[in-house]
């Protein structure tokens, strides 16, 4: 009898599970690297968004996109910042920690910050641990092919944590590129591209970004690899896309951000014109009285208890604050009820 009850138990659990997990991916559990990998190999595009807080990581959950970067774009688009270099490791790991709250089901790969993972494999390593574990990631992005950049790629995968490479632009590298510069637009620079992104490869790397290079690069880098791409500005022969939230909603007008909007990037929404008008309407209601009316007055005293307060005031020499809360309890009584018209 144990036995058959055993045996119909571990009928639920599919063969290639250790210990009971992973289960098998489905719309309502995470993505896995595995997940990633088997749309890769049918050949289906893989969908990918940057996330800096709790609302917008679950919006990206509730759209069913695939994977959730929580990029260092956060000092640009967040903090306010002319490039991506000022956001520091703690404040990367407190956006971290925030998506990780909003985004059940979307891979979370998190973005090392400039300054933390440079100087030493040792250094990248701990860097990465500490944004699986503080930061509730599943994965890290690292930026550049440098061969200290490939050993530090080999290091955190060696140690157990899944990294996904980004070449071709690479924002923390603006120092020696001259600005946010498109790469791949000769010979030499496209080679370069495909020949990083197979040493990202052969480091252990599941996926590579490719920003801003020709679309005949990405299509011979994406062809070279066996693991996806993720293009940005890259054209449309990548494995799969990423765009920052705020610019592909088209959320903001600022002049700031215009200036850093880049020019591949489509607005699927116009968000931003949405709440310039809802705040303007708001800023025009409240000047004019008209918000909040009754209906955005929900709690009510008694009439009872209105008398008593008002006798508990003039008691304590406040006669013009009884006046004031009677006023305002004649106010609402009077707006609550329903007009002649509507009787």
């Amino acid at each position: 009898m144990l036995r058959q009850v055993a045996r119909r138990l571990m009928s639920n659990m599919p063969e290639n599970t250790v210990y009971g997990g992973p289960k098998p991916q489905s719309p309502n559990r995470r993505v896995t690297v595995t997940h990633l990998r088997q749309k890769h190999q049918r050949g289906e595009p893989i969908t990918m968004v940057t996330a800096y807080d709790y609302p917008s990581a679950v919006h990206i959950d509730s759209a069913g996109i695939d994977v959730c970067l929580v990029g260092d774009s956060a000092a640009m688009v967040v903090h306010g910042h002319d490039t991506t270099l000022p956001v520091s490791l703690d404040q990367m790991l407190v956006h971290c920690r925030a998506v990780a709250r909003g985004a059940s089901r979307p891979l979370l790969v998190g973005d090392l910050p400039f300054g933390s993972y440079e100087s030493s494999p040792s250094q990248a390593v701990d860097t990465a641990v500490r944004f699986l574990k503080e930061g509730g990631m599943d994965a890290i992005k690292l930026e550049g092919g440098a061969p200290s950049r490939i050993t530090a790629a080999k290091a955190i995968v060696e140690a157990g944590i899944a990294v996904m490479g980004h070449v071709g632009l690479t924002p923390q590298a603006i120092s020696v590129l001259g600005g946010f510069r498109p790469q791949g637009k000769t010979v030499t620079s496209a080679v370069k591209v495909v020949e990083t992104a197979l040493a990202l490869q052969e480091a252990g790397c599941f996926s590579i970004v490719l920003e801003c290079v020709p679309a005949p690069v990405a299509a011979a880098a994406s062809s070279s690899l066996q693991i996806p791409t993720i293009g940005i500005g890259a054209g449309p022969f990548c494995s799969g896309q990423v765009l920052v939230y705020h610019d592909l909603l088209g959320m903001l007008q600022h002049p700031h951000h215009a200036k850093v909007t880049p020019k591949f990037c489509k607005q699927f929404g116009h968000v931003g014109d949405a709440i310039n008008k809802a705040l303007s309407e708001y800023k025009q209601e409240v000047e004019n009285r008209s918000f909040p009316g009754a209906a955005y007055t929900p709690y009510r005293i008694s009439a009872t208890d209105v008398d008593g307060f008002l006798y508990e005031l003039q008691k304590m020499g406040l006669n013009e604050a009884a006046t004031a809360a009677a006023a305002a309890a004649e106010n609402v009584e009077t707006a609550g009820r329903p007009s002649k018209d509507t009787c």
